[in-house]
């Protein structure tokens, strides 16, 4: 049978998700498909529910493989909780969606270009990238991995003196090898980079700085941080001048 091919789903707010979920707004559109703000009819409680293009989705792979891995990693903070699966039928093709936690917060991306500068000072981005490895660590001792990290897939609950974070759109598709989770690590240390401002103000960044970013080479971050857990305990002991 031809799995039939969307090229948007395009939910109006009001509209319901079966008998339980009312759309409140969109939150989000990706190459999966579509995130929306909901309504639990029953308990008045707002869920989010991620909703699939049949032909990302093929057999549900996408989905249960999505499932599965929040599942498997719902101990570590940093990631949202999975709730259940349900399917509604709209314009006779059946959506498959997940529903899931409703985080409150702002997209990193979204908070960096509040800030002076459109970037954050050496020391806040520590913090940040001290919050990332952490989770990221919790990710890594379970066996699996991002693989998809940059400032549109984190959102911020809370800043202070740490931040507080949630990882969304874990990328779905390989088996986690050291490859992936070295990648990870590597993107930790990219993120960092950028939300300082990246190429335009790096020169001028301290030695400290510098010496986590390592000039984004591969080797060079891979030699120094082997895991997250490594990145995490260099920030907390490393010392400035």
């Amino acid at each position: 049978m031809t799995t039939p091919r969307l090229k948007h789903i395009g939910l109006l707010p009001g509209t319901m998700l079966t008998d339980h979920y009312r759309i409140l707004e969109r939150l989000g559109t990706g190459w999966e498909g579509e995130v929306y703000l909901v309504r639990e009819l029953v308990t008045g409680i707002e869920r989010t529910a991620k909703l699939f293009l049949p032909q990302r989705n093929a057999g549900n792979r996408t989905l249960k493989f999505y499932a599965r891995k929040l599942h498997k990693l719902r101990q570590c903070p940093i990631v949202i909780q999975y709730h259940s699966h349900d399917r509604f039928m709209w314009r006779g093709v059946a959506i498959d969606f997940l529903i899931s936690e409703f985080i409150e917060g702002e997209l990193l991306s979204s908070y960096v270009r509040r800030q002076r500068s459109k970037r954050l000072p050496p020391f806040q981005a520590v913090h940040l990238l001290h919050a990332l490895a952490s989770g990221m660590e919790c990710i890594h001792a379970m066996g699996e991995y991002h693989g998809d990290l940059h400032e549109e897939n984190i959102i911020v609950q809370h800043s202070g003196l740490g931040f507080d974070l949630k990882l969304i759109d874990l990328y779905h598709w390989g088996a986690p090898s050291a490859a992936n989770i070295r990648y990870d690590i590597f993107m930790l240390i990219r993120l960092f980079y950028d939300v300082l401002g990246g190429q335009r103000y790096y020169a001028n960044q301290p030695p400290e700085v510098k010496a986590i970013c390592c000039g984004l080479k591969h080797s060079l971050i891979a030699s120094k941080f082997r895991t997250a857990g490594q990145l995490r305990s260099y920030l907390e002991t490393m010392e400035w001048q």
